[in-house]
């Protein structure tokens, strides 16, 4: 395994209904606290694999900050680039449907990790850069995340993108769609699903096209596809390792796997992720599919650790 990789982006806190209805009014689920954000999932799974991982993100100097910064810390996340400030965390209050997929309203107004600012040069081992979801949606961080992975994808380290575009939290698609499309062209991965496809507007095949080095598409209980340059298409199925309990933090598991998978095989960078052939790919497909069957087992995000994605 060589090189590190930095991940920049959101971290929050998810408001999770409990089971716990109010006796007036069953509606009325408790929330229970949980962290995460896309970009701190995909960090947390990565400390969890073992690979050498930075946060790159602003987080509140309240009390949800702190916890943020305790659970990075304790999933062996580096959080040297960890900006503080005194704005309030982002909420995002949950709700699950009856299959356990999880829908969400943000409270991201005047919110500390909107606020990121450039960090500079990057630890000296960096090999990859992995940004995403909100954290390109929101100004003016957004723009910032976005100049950074271009600037990094210049200086040949790979980027990793996954997109996602919430619906009401878009102000300016257009700007969200342009953003998006730069990033995608120095892209050495692009993660998505089958909402951000279609939100985007964009095929895997249009990234593809676009320049990115290769993509992958969630399909939930479908499995997962990569779009590749060198090997066509090449698909797996889902797995599963025990009843699905909510689909939290699944595709920011599989980005997480994904990159894991690459770091293992010393495949950080742009070339080798677009000349992986077919049986690479179904191995990295497969290592991810049941990185996410371990997530949707249990409530939250909670990635797995390496021990148990080494099970039988």
């Amino acid at each position: 395994m060589t090189g590190r990789i930095v991940v920049g982006g959101e971290a929050l806190v998810d408001l999770v209904p409990t089971g716990d209805g109010h006796p007036d009014d069953p509606a009325l689920t408790a929330l229970a606290p949980r962290l995460g954000g896309g970009p701190f999932n995909t960090a947390v799974g990565l400390g969890r694999l073992g690979v050498p991982t930075t946060m790159l993100t602003r987080l509140s100097t309240d009390a949800f900050g702190d916890a943020l910064v305790r659970r990075l810390e304790a999933n062996h996340v580096d959080t040297a680039l960890v900006q503080r400030g005194p704005e309030p965390s982002t909420l995002a209050v949950v709700t699950l449907d009856a299959a356990g997929a999880a829908r969400y309203s943000f409270h991201v107004s005047g919110s500390a990790d909107r606020l990121v600012t450039d960090p500079g040069e990057l630890p000296a081992d960096t090999a990859a850069i992995a940004v995403g979801t909100l954290s390109l949606v929101l100004e003016p961080g957004a723009s910032r995340y976005a100049e950074l992975a271009v600037r990094e994808a210049e200086r040949g380290r790979l980027v990793s993108l996954d997109p996602n575009l919430r619906p009401g939290l878009v102000d300016d698609p257009d700007a969200v769609v342009a953003r998006l499309d730069r990033i995608a062209r120095v892209a050495g991965l692009v993660k998505l699903s089958d909402e951000d496809a279609e939100r985007w507007g964009r095929s895997p095949e249009d990234v593809l096209d676009a320049g990115a080095g290769a993509v992958v598409l969630t399909r939930g209980s479908s499995g997962l596809a990569a779009y590749t340059r060198s090997a066509g298409v090449v698909t797996v199925p889902a797995q599963s390792v025990g009843p699905l309990v909510d689909t939290i933090g699944a595709g920011d598991s599989v980005h997480g796997a994904l990159l894991g998978w690459l770091a293992d095989h010393d495949a950080l960078d742009r070339e080798t992720v677009a000349g992986l052939d077919a049986d690479g790919w179904a191995s990295a497909l497969a290592f991810a599919a049941r990185a996410a069957a371990w997530t949707v087992s249990r409530a939250g995000a909670e990635p797995p650790w390496r021990h148990e994605l080494a099970g039988p």
